[in-house]
């Protein structure tokens, strides 16, 4: 048992964070103890970096209470938090790429000699002694460029710690390191943890919270779903935590599957088949078809490759191995150009940054993909675009005033909508859709949901992703399962539900 008696160290409570539109914290509790280690877990849009910024001093709370060391706390800035001992390991290494390693580490804190004058002999000496009980053997002088990503990760973990810190936060800080490199970063987090440091563990790796974890916080949606010791928990009902499905309630309710009925798939060719999709620390030998007429679920939690296997098959992630085939053929030219071309086209999961463009009207949106075909030697007719956007925002029953206006004033779920028109006004053979529901409302989400199971029964392939287990229940065929960016598992006919998911979720890596 570690030390969970004692006044936390660092504690958020019913903390509340509001921005336009969006509650992203409501009434949060975390405390963080000397001695131990708290993970911190949740699905996109959960609430995690959220909170890490409130504790960091990088938003203020909207309500509720920090403290820290027993008192209330309020930190105006991330110096000033950074001044009370709490430090911040973020995902991306956040130093200065052309400053020697020595100096990124000892940045503000550099050794000095007469006339204050930097020492620069005592402080290389002082950052490889630093450094060498990380793992990192290197020539200090050197810029921090030069090193491997994992290597300047290790780098910001020494800054941070060294800086007599009281809590360090880490965001994600095994995503580059390689499996030695986790070793070593887990033996300090260990040191830190005997030392009396509090640490907060932020991951979206099971195996690696069960490593070197005490107690966890799950946040859904910006609530508290739960908080507790870590050890009796098992990875089935954290998963389970995560995803806000109540696990007896999948064990015996059961769900009904909603089956398209058509042949159109079986027996089939697939029409998109990805080979053994590799890229270093994100994708790990990936194999996925879908045939025409079939909707392909990929399953996993956030973090397991489901929308980097999606980006690698339509060349928007460059990748170290693998081979993307279209009707038989391999996809050449490795980009997402070459991927329409050849007729698969991608809905990516954020709309606002990746999808839709709010200066321009629904018109202009939907025609944006379907633009070389619609016109000849690059005079583009308006009366072909007139006739493409009419037909669908007929079929796809798009609510607007007319198509000239902008689409930043529709709702979530025609801007949703919209986008899907757009991929199939270039009349695709597949379609990935990545989240396809996110953050539209019920009704709206029925529609869009329809609508794939229409157009699969009209023969177009569909790639599904989605974090809705149910939407991936019901609206699947056939269901991948990624875990750390490997497929875990393959689930189909009476397997495709639920549980089946969730534990396919849960099992253990090999070793």
């Amino acid at each position: 048992m570690r030390r969970t008696d004692l006044e936390p160290v660092l504690e958020a409570r019913e903390i509340s964070k509001r921005f336009p539109g969006v509650l992203a914290l409501d009434g949060v509790a975390l405390a963080l103890r000397a001695g131990e280690v708290h993970a911190l877990v949740g699905e996109n849009g959960a609430g995690k970096s959220t909170l890490i910024k409130v504790f960091t001093g990088v938003y203020q709370p909207d309500g509720g209470e920090l403290r820290h060391r027993g008192g209330p706390a309020v930190f105006g800035t991330p110096m000033d938090a950074q001044r009370a001992g709490i430090s911040t390991i973020y995902q991306e290494v956040n130093l200065v790429p052309m400053m020697s390693v020595a100096r990124n580490l000892l940045l503000g804190r550099e050794p000095r000699g007469r006339f204050g004058v930097i020492d620069a002999a005592a402080m290389y000496g002082e950052a490889e002694r630093v450094l060498a009980g990380y793992g990192v053997e290197t020539d200090v002088r050197r810029p921090l460029r030069t090193l491997g990503v994992g290597a300047q990760q290790m780098v910001a973990l020494a800054r941070a710690v060294s800086i007599d810190a009281r809590v360090v936060i880490m965001d994600e800080p095994t995503s580059s390191l390689e499996p030695r490199e986790v070793e070593t970063l887990f033996g300090v987090i260990r040191r830190l943890r005997d030392a009396g440091i509090a640490v907060m563990y932020v991951s979206h790796r099971l195996d690696e919270l069960y490593q070197v974890c005490d107690r966890v916080t799950v946040l859904r949606d910006g609530r508290l779903a739960h908080t507790g010791p870590l050890d009796g928990l098992d990875r089935l009902q954290l998963i389970s935590l995560m995803l806000g499905r109540d696990l007896n309630e999948v064990r015996t309710k059961g769900l009904t599957r909603f089956t398209r009925r058509n042949d159109q798939g079986d027996g089939q060719a697939p029409v998109v088949e990805a080979r053994g999709l590799t890229r270093r620390h994100v994708l790990a030998g990936v194999d996925v078809s879908v045939r025409p007429g079939e909707v392909v679920g990929l399953g996993g939690l956030l973090g397991a490759g489901r929308t980097e296997t999606a980006k690698a098959i339509v060349g928007a992630l460059p990748l170290d191995g693998g081979q993307v085939l279209v009707a038989g053929l391999p996809l050449r030219g490795g980009s997402t150009t070459a991927a329409i071309r050849a007729g698969v086209s991608l809905l990516p999961e954020d709309r606002k940054a990746e999808g839709i463009i709010p200066t321009l009207s629904v018109r202009e949106n939907i025609a944006l993909a379907a633009l070389p075909s619609l016109g000849r030697a690059g005079v583009v007719s308006d009366t072909k675009i007139d006739r493409v956007v009419e037909i669908f925002m007929r079929r796809l029953r798009i609510k607007a005033a007319s198509p000239h206006q902008l689409v930043s004033e529709l709702s979530g779920g025609n801007q949703q909508k919209v986008l899907l028109a757009r991929w199939l006004a270039v009349r695709p053979k597949v379609l990935l859709l990545d989240e396809p529901t996110r953050g539209i409302d019920v009704g709206a989400k029925a529609e869009v949901q329809a609508l794939i199971d229409e157009l699969a029964e009209e023969g177009l392939g569909v790639l599904l992703i989605s974090s809705d287990l149910e939407e991936l229940v019901e609206g699947a065929d056939r269901i991948l399962v990624l875990r750390e960016g490997a497929v875990a598992g393959e689930l189909s006919g009476d397997e495709v539900t639920e549980e089946r998911i969730m534990a396919t979720i849960a099992e253990q890596s090999d070793g």
